[in-house]
């Protein structure tokens, strides 16, 4: 039985009008994601069972497509909030590791995360940042997104990539001469960055859309937040050092993380990266629920599937639309691989020497932001985002890596202050 069906025919009575779905076109901010936008009863009767709704699935469909169908799943799921926040993996089955020294995988759960960090040594010396997975691994794009990620903070952090997993992409993009520049001004910083990466793969219990849709971020948010809040007590991990970054779904679960440490502690993490954090279609009642600014110090969203997996909405302190809010991204086949856009494209950044690969400019809408031709106040997305800008920013990016465009940016001041590894950061206070 497809609950979906069952509350469209009520719906349909109820609708007095259709909605015409053009605002999927607009590449603009200025529309909202309102119940109100109906299906025709047709339609309703085309929508295939909740079952039969897969990655698979969405993956064998053009960006059109799939984000066509998953607009209409989410403005019916809304109409009667027919999906409600039911699945909450254990915590002893939420899994993850630690990057070791070498590059080893020191595994652990959630039940036994901190006394698995208590056994690190060194542990919490510089940065710490920890990367809370949407998908599933199991999943060829999600898998390809996360281990480049995963590669890009092995080498930021100088720690010994696994063997084979060499990436031929970025290693041609850093080969050329402005790659080299980049790499020669930033190798003093390089050199002194280190830090821990952490890798909580909650995607990987996400089997099924209905999983997807009912997963409550609330709670698996409050869990995680918990943790740090004894890696802080029991470890003695400051807030000022803790980044985290959720992906997708994952991406509401670390806001809510924030904001539990902050609830507990009466203190804020250092940073909140949301990678193209997705529609919440089943939300708590009379709650508002997700990733938002002031989880964090500081707050930023990338966001590369508005208008298919992901959300136009604004999210952090900054927002950032490549190619402005669409369905997709350039070279992006279809919605799965345009949400997984936003991690390869912050990957690439934290890539040494890539860190201002993407200059964006302050846009409301990518109409303005053509018609400024690219000019007006910048920043860089990415790792090298400044923690004092706000707003919503956009800029181009190419189809495939290297993604970003390199485009040379004005420096502002108050605009453009570098992302700094902890560790500099004392020494500059010193």
């Amino acid at each position: 039985m497809n609950p979906l069906r069952n509350l469209c025919v009520l719906a349909c009575f109820m609708a007095v009008a259709l909605a015409t779905n053009s605002h999927r076109q607009s590449n603009s901010l200025g529309s909202s994601e309102d119940p109100s936008n109906w299906v025709s009863t047709s339609e309703i009767e085309q929508l295939p069972m909740l079952k039969d709704v897969t990655l698979r699935r969405l993956e064998g469909m053009t960006v059109e497509e799939g984000a066509s169908l998953l607009d209409k799943l989410y403005h019916l799921a809304q109409f009667n909030r027919v999906f409600k926040p039911e699945y909450v993996p254990e915590p002893s089955k939420i899994k993850g590791y630690i990057v070791g020294e070498r590059g080893q995988k020191i595994e652990f759960n959630l039940n036994n995360f901190v006394q698995t960090v208590k056994r690190q040594p060194n542990f919490g010396n510089d940065e710490v940042t920890i990367f809370i997975e949407g998908l599933p691994q199991s999943w060829s794009q999600a898998n390809k997104a996360n281990r480049k990620l995963i590669q890009a903070y092995e080498q930021r952090y100088n720690l010994q990539p696994y063997a084979g997993q060499q990436d031929s992409d970025e290693q041609k993009s850093n080969s050329d001469e402005q790659g080299q520049q980049r790499r020669k001004q930033n190798q003093e910083q390089d050199d002194n960055t280190t830090g821990d990466l952490v890798v909580i793969t909650l995607g990987n219990l996400i089997e099924d859309f209905e999983q997807y849709v009912t997963l409550n971020v609330e709670r698996i948010g409050e869990i995680i937040g918990e943790r740090l809040v004894q890696l802080t007590n029991e470890v003695n991990v400051p807030q000022e050092i803790i980044h985290l970054i959720g992906q997708g779904p994952a991406a509401h679960v670390a806001g809510i993380a924030g904001r539990q440490y902050t609830r507990q502690t009466g203190h804020k993490l250092r940073r909140i990266t949301g990678l193209d954090p997705a529609r919440l279609y089943a939300k708590p009642e009379n709650k508002l629920s997700g990733l938002a600014r002031g989880d964090a110090d500081f707050v930023d969203a990338i966001h590369t599937s508005a208008y298919g997996m992901g959300t136009q909405e604004r999210h952090g302190d900054v927002d950032f639309y490549p190619n402005g809010p669409a369905a997709g991204v350039p070279g992006a086949d279809n919605v799965v691989e345009a949400s997984m856009r936003a991690t390869r494209y912050y990957a690439e950044s934290v890539r040494p020497g890539n860190e201002r690969n993407f200059p964006a400019v302050a846009a409301s809408s990518y109409k303005e932001y053509k018609q400024n031709n690219g000019y007006g106040k910048r920043a860089y997305m990415g790792i090298a985002t400044s923690y004092d800008i706000r707003g919503d920013y956009m800029l181009q990016v190419n189809s495939k890596s290297p993604f970003g465009r390199s485009t040379p940016a004005q420096p502002q001041t108050g605009y453009h202050s570098y992302h700094e590894s902890w560790k500099q950061q004392q020494k500059n206070l010193a």
